[in-house]
């Protein structure tokens, strides 16, 4: 029976971090099969896997050297097929992370372009330096530096938008998008159900110029072939398949090229992330500094896709974490006194909107943002490098470090804590400590004491998801933002065929009142953070700290 992805919940998986089960230091893919059970019991309905084929690793994988094939440091194809296999079993579909705007320095197709083939140039955007031999453009790489590598051999240089190891596909070249049709193909034939497609919305290049700001967005972002190029992926491959369910991580993109991105029928992905609501600490498009989150521009971010998306009747995907964001209970919740409440409070806000919930490895436990003191501790090639500019822009290493502490990658890298041993359960005691290091609250945060706790992160989280199943007006009502301008609450009204949802969530530790509330007569309370959640009167709600309510009716 095929699933309905508005219904669903997707839970992603960072295999390098999940569970190591051949005591090497690194997660592996028989570590997934090992936890299925762990995420059924969960409800979840697909797993999202990071990349986990043949790589050079200098990205964690989204370095690609070769589609086809199972990097061993994950395990081997036939690891692969068992856990298609087994998670069909259980109800569940794969999700597969695919990175189709660069591929490795390493692949065949870029080594066999470093070998002259013209054929195979034409895959990567090879470019003439200018007359005094500096790079075709001035923009910036991702992950700092310019984005243009110098190959004195052919006296050219090629593109990069993220690591120097990672060349940029040229899609407007015919034949680049025929051999990427051909692996999603492989990869549906072996009953995979799911796709995430990696900064899609940059594979189509607007021009070479050089950028006012420097950075060159404004020629690669939602470029001119951009809709055709995934229409036509729709139209050949995973189109074919009505199970098959696609979400598109859209970097630095417009709403209005998402209503056509994740539209009902407008034949390209089922769905988008965004992340502008995940730049509320930024300034302005800057990662690398410790600004304060800024609570109304959150809430402005969410309620404007949530309600323009409906409008154009298109879907988001809603999602706190992943693996290149910080710990949302870390980020804009409470590590400490209200660290049960914060979690549980943001987990709502996420699940009770319009679009399908991603919870990310971790999340569900309530994990934390690492506790690392020192640089040589941090894995993340972003962020190494962002420490070392920050820097050479002359901030003292101390500072550089608490800015990279605050907004690194590896935040949501480390070890996925089951238990609360030596290496949190990741790997067993007498292997190899873990790739990168495990935080010391494992103690206290972990699946082992969350099972069997009632009140948990955990337990909390899979009612929310069970509600989305139960409940229509979640999955398919309309939503109407509420308490739009209060300095503390965040609040909303979902609406479906007589079927009304009320959100209510204070987003700070100290108490506050809503007065323009809604009246709640009719309805009924269906999940709080709060076991003794008090009755909203005349309108008025009281909510603690980090408290969140949620209500229901149907007429």
């Amino acid at each position: 029976m095929k699933k309905d992805f508005r219904k669903s919940t997707v839970y992603q998986i960072y295999p390098k971090s999940f569970r190591d089960t051949n005591k090497d230091g690194l997660g592996d893919l028989r570590g997934v099969i090992e936890k299925l059970d762990y995420i059924k019991e969960l409800g979840a309905d697909y797993i999202w896997l990071t990349p986990f084929f043949v790589s050079p690793q200098n990205d964690n994988g989204y370095d690609v050297a070769d589609y086809y094939r199972i990097d061993p440091a994950y395990g081997t194809m036939e690891d692969v097929e068992e856990l298609i296999g087994e998670s069909a079993k259980r109800g569940i579909g794969l999700m597969f992370d695919m990175v189709f705007n660069h591929v490795s320095t390493s692949h065949e197709w870029f080594q066999k372009a470093m070998e002259g083939d013209p054929y195979y140039k034409d895959f990567f955007f090879f470019r003439k330096g200018r007359a005094d031999g500096t790079p075709p453009t001035n923009w910036e790489s991702k992950f700092g530096g310019n984005a243009w590598e110098y190959v004195e051999k052919f006296d050219e240089y090629y593109l990069h938008l993220f690591d120097v190891s990672q060349a940029d596909l040229n899609w407007d070249n015919e034949n680049v998008r025929r051999e990427i049709q051909k692996i999603v193909k492989f990869w549906m034939e072996k009953g995979v159900k799911g796709f995430r497609f990696d900064v899609i919305n940059l594979i189509s290049k607007r021009a070479f110029e050089d950028d006012d700001c420097g950075d060159g967005r404004k020629y690669y972002t939602d470029g001119p072939n951009i809709h055709r190029y995934l229409k036509e992926l729709h139209d050949t491959t995973f189109g074919t398949d009505a199970e098959i369910i696609t979400v598109g991580e859209m970097s630095s993109t417009s709403i209005e090229n998402c209503y056509q991105y994740a539209g009902h029928d407008t034949g390209e992905l089922s769905m988008v992330f965004s992340f502008h609501h995940l730049k509320v600490d930024f300034m302005g498009n800057e990662k690398w500094v410790l600004v304060p989150a800024d609570f109304q521009k959150l809430k402005d971010i969410i309620f404007e896709w949530q309600t323009k998306m409906e409008q154009h009747n298109a879907w988001n995907a809603v999602f706190w974490c992943n693996h290149d964001q910080p710990r949302v209970v870390s980020r804009f919740g409470d590590e400490g006194r209200y660290w049960k409440e914060s979690a549980k409070m943001l987990g709502t806000v996420i699940h009770c909107l319009r679009g399908t919930p991603y919870v990310y490895q971790g999340e569900e436990l309530g994990m934390t943002d690492t506790d690392f003191t020192e640089i040589s501790q941090f894995r993340d090639v972003e962020s190494l490098n962002h420490y070392q500019i920050l820097q050479d822009k002359g901030l003292s290493p101390s500072d550089a470090l608490r800015i990279v502490q605050v907004h690194s990658r590896d935040n949501g890298r480390t070890p996925m804590q089951w238990d609360a041993s030596l290496y949190a359960g990741f790997t067993d005691k007498d292997g190899v400590a873990p790739w990168i290091g495990v935080n010391g609250n494992h103690t206290r945060i972990n699946a082992a004491a969350q099972l069997e706790d009632e009140d948990s992160v955990f337990r909390y989280y899979q009612r929310l998801i069970a509600l989305r199943k139960e409940l229509d007006v979640i999955a398919f009502g309309s939503i109407e933002p509420l308490a739009v301008k209060h300095p503390s609450v965040f609040a909303y009204r979902r609406s479906y065929k007589g079927e009304e949802l009320l959100v209510a969530a204070n987003f700070y530790g100290k108490d506050c009142e809503w007065k323009t509330a809604p009246d709640t007569a009719g309805y009924r309370q269906v999940i709080g953070n709060y076991k003794d959640s008090s009755t909203p009167e005349n309108g008025v709600w009281k909510l603690r700290p980090y408290e969140v309510s949620v209500w229901f009716k149907s007429n």
